[in-house]
């Protein structure tokens, strides 16, 4: 995919949604990290109901360690790998209250060495909270970006640095956004909605699925 091309599909995903959004649900840094922690192997829906019941209770790190671990486990049992989540979670608010003051910080490295977080999570973090051009590689951007020709990459942080490079300065803030959720509804994992993509004609994926007899 050459410069051009690259420029013209993130014109599209502008003009089609010029001020994306995660669809987690948080109101502070502390509570996109944790919603983003509990989001590993787990869907933003999911975690989404689990923390519509765990903020009003406790939405700070003193108020979620005040709980405790096994406390905790009940807010957030219907998610996936919900004890070892819960684990972190508890190491995570103890570090930031003895290191950081309570506050979520703004360094990769001091966001990476917190239980649980790695440099996706790190990413997301820095990308959406504090406005940080950072690109967060999970399945669907490591899809989109291989199968379109965006950005291909054997592995994540190869994509990672590619991206990096090759998204347009200007749209690199919401990048990240618009591919997830353009992998999450639209260049799906087994049945992508070719028919349906606004990104067809600059598509380098071969196999483009016709839409469905009743579309």
């Amino acid at each position: 995919m050459n410069k051009q091309t690259r420029q013209t599909m993130f014109e599209r995903f502008r003009a089609a949604n010029p001020k994306p959004e995660t669809e987690l649900e948080y109101t502070t840094p502390f509570e996109l990290l944790i919603a983003v922690l509990l989001s590993a192997q787990a869907t933003d829906v999911g975690v989404n109901k689990a923390t519509r019941k765990l903020y009003p209770v406790a939405n700070t790190p003193a108020a979620i360690l005040a709980l405790g671990e096994d406390e905790l486990k009940t807010y957030i049992q219907t998610i996936g790998l919900y004890k070892t989540k819960a684990k972190n979670v508890i190491a995570t608010c103890r570090m930031l209250l003895e290191l950081h003051a309570g506050e979520v910080p703004r360094e990769r490295a001091a966001l990476e060495a917190l239980p649980g977080v790695g440099r996706k999570t790190a990413n997301v973090v820095l990308n959406t909270a504090f406005g940080e051009p950072t690109m967060a590689v999970d399945t669907h951007i490591f899809r989109v970006a291989n199968r379109t020709g965006l950005a291909a990459g054997k592995n994540v942080d190869s994509v990672e640095q590619k991206l990096l490079k090759f998204v347009p300065r200007e749209f690199l803030q919401d990048a990240h956004h618009w591919l997830i959720l353009h992998g999450r509804y639209t260049c799906k994992a087994r049945k992508p909605e070719c028919w349906n993509c606004m990104q067809l004609d600059l598509c380098d994926y071969r196999s483009k699925t016709p839409a469905p007899a009743d579309a």
